[in-house]
């Protein structure tokens, strides 16, 4: 995974559970939502990460 998509993930991620942790003190739906996206965007960078992997080991 290049350097400019790690980032992009890792930022995302911290920004999500960021604005999680500020909304739980308002709204408790739109704080689950939130970490909920965080998860996904946590698991989607990992499933990125393996899918340029394999296929930089097969080439």
């Amino acid at each position: 995974m290049s350097k400019v998509l790690s980032i992009w993930f890792s930022v995302s991620s911290i920004l999500l559970l960021a604005a999680s942790a500020i909304a739980i003190s308002h709204y408790a739906w739109l704080a689950l939502l939130l970490a909920v996206l965080a998860i996904f965007n946590i698991g989607w960078g990992f499933i990125i990460k393996a899918k340029h992997r394999k296929s930089s080991i097969k080439s």
